[in-house]
């Protein structure tokens, strides 16, 4: 029910989109497109009331349609979001409490030994 809902929304949209693009701010509009010029009988005035009729249409459309689809999708959806959050985090806490099966065990990290000295005695071979 919600894809269609979407889909539908989504129609709305691009014909509402489609309708303001063929709107001109300036009153010529769709009836100046098609060679209606400013002394018509009455087809600016009847294309302008028709084009703001359906925009408007579809903008209350779109509303009902975005509007539905938030109360369904939240009519499946739990309430305890912060128990299940809570949840999650106790998860990974313990996923990374655990040592991994692969790693060798722990060895201290021996100190590099400094250029020129070294950290073993060396015996003198009476030369």
């Amino acid at each position: 029910m919600n894809t269609v809902l979407i889909i539908l929304t989504i129609i709305v949209a691009l014909l509402l989109v489609l309708l303001v693009m063929v709107q001109n701010p300036k009153g010529g509009g769709l009836s100046s497109t098609f060679g209606g010029g400013g002394a018509s009988m009455g087809g600016v005035q009847n294309t302008n009331t028709f084009l703001d009729k359906s925009t408007w249409t579809l903008v209350i459309v779109m509303l009902v349609l975005i509007l539905t689809t938030n109360i369904l999708s939240d009519s499946g959806s739990s309430v305890n979001t912060k128990s299940d959050l809570k949840e999650t985090l106790e998860n990974r806490e313990l996923i990374n409490d655990v040592p991994a099966a692969n790693t060798p065990a722990e060895t201290p990290a021996e100190t590099p030994a400094l250029p020129g000295k070294t950290t073993e005695k060396k015996e003198n071979s009476g030369k």
